[in-house]
């Protein structure tokens, strides 16, 4: 298992990256999935954007992009997230950054392990196990 947090051009840093990694495995256990390697990759809007319109013809700002490389129940990542994006968004939905940073990344390993968000019943869903897993890791 590796789990690898790189900065593209964007100067950030964040607290706790043992934590957060112990974290983060426990989720992909409690989803019956092991973690390979997953690159985490902290970004901006624009270098995200052309993420998004080269390789999935979206024209749209994004948070997180995941490209998943997964075989079996074995996860493996590069999970790309924009921090202007997650801080305008903690300012938009009213909560710290740092929760929706972590809400953000764990949505990206939560995709990994098969969970969807394009319908209603699917984005309940995943709110829910990202709900769960933010009060996991509030616990610890």
């Amino acid at each position: 298992m590796a789990i690898s947090f790189n900065n593209q051009s964007i100067a950030f840093k964040f607290k706790a990256k043992t934590k957060i990694k112990a974290w983060i495995k426990t989720i992909a256990e409690k989803e019956k999935h092991k973690l390979g390697t997953i690159n985490y990759i902290f970004c901006t809007d624009d270098e995200l954007l052309e993420i998004n319109i080269k390789h999935l013809n979206h024209n749209t700002l994004t948070d997180i992009i995941t490209f998943d490389y997964t075989e079996g129940k074995t996860i493996n990542s590069d999970i790309f997230i924009s921090i202007e994006r997650v801080l305008e968004n903690a300012e938009k939905f009213k909560v710290t950054f740092d929760e929706e940073f972590h809400r953000v990344m764990i949505h990206g390993i939560l995709h990994l392990c098969g969970y969807k968000d394009k319908t209603k019943a699917d984005a309940e869903l995943m709110r829910k196990k990202e709900n769960g897993a933010l009060k996991m890791l509030a616990s610890n």
